[in-house]
Order: structure tokens, then sequence, then C-alpha cells
């Protein structure tokens, strides 16, 4: 635990140190400031709804790009053969900096509460329980998002190799339901549960669903688990 507390707070560090953290914080309160006010003043729209549909495509993006750094820099600078010294074990160093790239995305979404405290201020009625789980529904695509760069991070020495790694595999899962149509039959059920869209949509709807959690959990201790495999593959090169 103190291994992973002292890795997490090191990239944390460097987040901040360096413009990555301002640039994403920045660009994501535009993006969703332009989103939430396009609907609520151009065509009368007083919800929350708008934000949620277009957050996860703005995650599509901007989580690889935070991510990709988390095990590529460290191969590229070299530093990994250090750490390989020191008592530090590859499950704690990959929580602590899948921890710091999820951290950076709640701080993300924390910007955008000013929304939905713009329209309690002007006595909008808002169904706050669907709020919320829109919002546990975000933080759960961000954090299984978070996973798949990390895994993509864990592939390569270049930084931007890993980025459109994490963009391929996610554009897959964020596509998946949108193309069921061309899916035979027999498959489309599987391919539907596998898209990440259909368990949020069901989240957005204030519909927190078992099956919805499991998917999430799964997807992230599958690609964390692929990391350390990885990790460990490179040990024994």
């Amino acid at each position: 635990m103190h291994n992973t507390k002292a890795i997490y707070l090191k990239e944390i560090r460097s987040y901040f140190n360096s413009p990555m953290a301002y640039i994403f914080l920045v660009i994501f309160a535009v993006l969703s400031g332009y989103f939430f006010t396009s609907t609520f003043f151009l065509i009368g729209q007083s919800d929350m709804r708008a934000l949620f549909n277009i957050v996860p495509l703005v995650f599509l993006f901007f989580v690889p790009a935070i991510s990709m750094g988390l095990i590529a820099k460290e191969k590229n600078l070299g530093t990994m053969e250090v750490l390989s010294t020191m008592p530090i074990q590859d499950i704690e160093f990959v929580t602590g900096k899948y921890l710091a790239a999820v951290s950076l995305i709640v701080v993300g979404l924390l910007f955008t509460l000013v929304h939905f405290i713009t329209l309690l201020a002007v006595g909008t009625h808002v169904d706050v329980g669907a709020v919320i789980t829109g919002y546990v529904g975000l933080v759960l695509v961000g954090a299984f998002y978070a996973a798949v760069g990390t895994f993509a991070s864990s592939l390569a020495e270049n930084q931007v190799i890993s980025l459109i790694i994490a963009i391929s595999i996610i554009m897959v899962f964020f596509l998946l339901d949108k193309l069921l149509l061309f899916i035979p039959a027999g498959l489309a059920t599987i391919a539907q549960y596998i898209s990440v869209d259909f368990h949020l949509s069901n989240i957005a709807r204030g519909v927190v669903d078992s099956r919805n959690l499991v998917y999430f959990a799964g997807m992230i201790w599958l690609f964390l688990a692929l990391t350390l495999r990885v990790l460990e593959m490179r040990k024994w090169r």
C-alpha cells in the first residue's frame, strides 16, 4: 500500500508539473461547457443529457492522451530497469499509475458540476437521482478507458504508438452497439453486452443494474491483468 501511494503521488505530481493536466482540464471544461450551453440557451433543453452524451466521446481521445505515458515514458527513460531492482511489486506499480489517471478524470468531471449547479440556481426541475447515476456511469467509463490506456502504455516505448493502440481498442468497444446491423444475429447479443455504450446508457437512465457494474469491474480487471502480464513477460526477456 505504501508503494502504491508513493507511485500514485509521484504520477499526480508529474501531471501537474507539466502542461498535460492543465491542457486536459481546460479543453475538457471548454468542450463540456459548449455542449451544455448550446442545449441550455439555444434550444431550451435544461438537463444534463447532452453533456452525458458527449463526455464519453470526449473520453475516447482524452483518456488515452493522459494515460499513454503511464508506463511507456518509464520505458523510454530507462527507469523501468531501476524500478525492477526496487522492492516494488508490479501490481503496486500498475495500481498507482492507474489510480493517478482515474483521479485526473474525476477532477475533470468535477469541473462539470458547475452546469448542474447552474440548473439548480435557475430553478430548473432536475432529476437529481439521474444526474448522480449519470456521473457514476461517466466515472466507470473513464476508469475503463484508463485501464485500456494503461495496458496500451505497457505495450510500447513510444507514447504516440500507445495513444494509437488505446484509441483503437476503445473505438471497438465504443462502436460495437452501433454496428449491430452488420453483426450476425447469433453474435449480436454478445456484441451488445461487450459494448460500453449499452451499459452506460442503462446507468445514465437511472438504472444501476449489477450486470452493468460487473461489466465495468470485469473490463477494468481484464486490462489491468493484461498490463501485469505484459510487464511479467518483459522481465523474462
